[in-house]
């Protein structure tokens, strides 16, 4: 770990370049999401091709690396930062980075976050809870046991339920992310609802994102929020509200159930114009937008020098390109993902 970070006098140069980021649309960027891992132990259709081809292990940062480069997000101002995959709890040794971050909440960290497909929870939440995470989303899209199987291809719904519990016990605040698919969890959306809240979770729906090849065609599951928004609204009352966790999700209060539901609509209204967000991932790219190809390779600055001050360059350059707003369609004239990674080399 770099001791220039964050610690040196007011004289010093380093500091200096330790400055907030300010991206051209004038927005600032206080929100890192790293995906520390490609690899998952599930093969989502709508995220990943059943055999998938993995980043080669050499070429991964080590996770002391991605200690200096996040705390030197954090010196330029990020207050929250998310763990993501790939699914996160599988990369080995992950907790040593988990524990090093929490170190730095109350120091220029607000919050550190983790999401997770669940799978690996019942181990990992205590020890979660002891770093300083506080909060978890679980990606979670149906309830039913045959179709999460059919959704994940390996997955085991059993054992994530068991991760749930795990991590409330510990104390986590859980919220379920569930991706909305025409003609497969559609219809289950009001009793996920009823169980999210019966167990004092919040669940945020999203819509389907073109990245990444796979093997089916996302126009067959592409579900637009606002339909889905007002079928639910024959069954339940929504009221507005402005709670907001740093991310890109609206939320509504439902009246018969007393939580919160989120809805996150890249296709039918992108949340861009707020974006506070830019996401780097386990090879040390570092995109400004989830939707955009553009990229800054960070990973060379990491191994360049130990000097802290090349990393803010190279920072400060990437986010002087920050795009105002992604390109993403979903229609039957546009039938290539809008970009070609996989969401799970840029963790969502």
């Amino acid at each position: 770990m770099n001791s220039n970070v964050g610690t040196t006098g007011s004289a010093s140069p380093l500091v200096a370049e330790a400055k907030p980021m300010i991206d051209p649309f004038k927005r600032a960027v206080t929100y890192l999401r790293v995906s520390v891992t490609d690899r998952c132990d599930f093969r989502c259709t709508y995220c990943m091709a059943e055999h998938m081809t993995f980043l080669p292990k050499q070429e991964l940062l080590t996770l002391e690396e991605l200690h200096r480069l996040c705390s030197v997000f954090i010196a330029k101002g990020v207050r929250k930062l998310r763990l993501t995959g790939g699914e996160p709890l599988v990369r080995k040794n992950i907790m040593y980075l988990v524990r090093e971050l929490g170190k730095q909440i109350g120091s220029g960290l607000d919050e550190l976050t983790l999401t997770t497909n669940g799978s690996q929870l019942s181990r990992f939440a205590d020890e979660l809870y002891d770093c300083g995470v506080r909060r978890i989303n679980v990606s979670l899209d149906t309830l039913d046991p045959d179709k999460f199987r059919q959704i994940t291809r390996w997955g085991d719904f059993h054992k994530v339920m068991e991760g749930i519990d795990a991590a409330q016990k510990a104390g986590l605040k859980v919220k379920l992310n569930a991706v909305a698919l025409k003609d497969f969890n559609d219809v289950e959306m009001p009793e996920m609802i009823r169980f999210a809240h019966g167990r004092g979770m919040d669940l945020t729906v999203i819509e389907t994102m073109p990245m990444g090849e796979i093997e089916e065609d996302r126009t067959d599951r592409y579900l637009p929020l606002s339909k889905l928004r007002a079928d639910l609204e024959r069954q339940f009352t929504f009221s507005e509200i402005g709670y907001r966790t740093g991310g890109p999700a609206r939320y509504v209060e439902v009246r018969e159930t007393g939580g919160r539901l989120g809805f996150i609509t890249p296709m039918t209204h992108n949340f861009c114009e707020s974006c506070n967000r830019v996401r780097l991932t386990c090879t040390g790219t570092l995109y400004m937008c989830l939707g955009q190809n553009d990229a800054a390779d960070l990973r060379a600055a990491v191994r360049a020098t130990p000097d802290d001050g090349l990393l803010y360059a190279a920072i400060d350059e990437a986010i002087s390109r920050k795009p105002k707003g992604h390109d993403f369609i979903i229609d039957r004239t546009h039938n290539r993902p809008a970009v070609a990674r996989h969401m799970s080399v840029t963790g969502g």
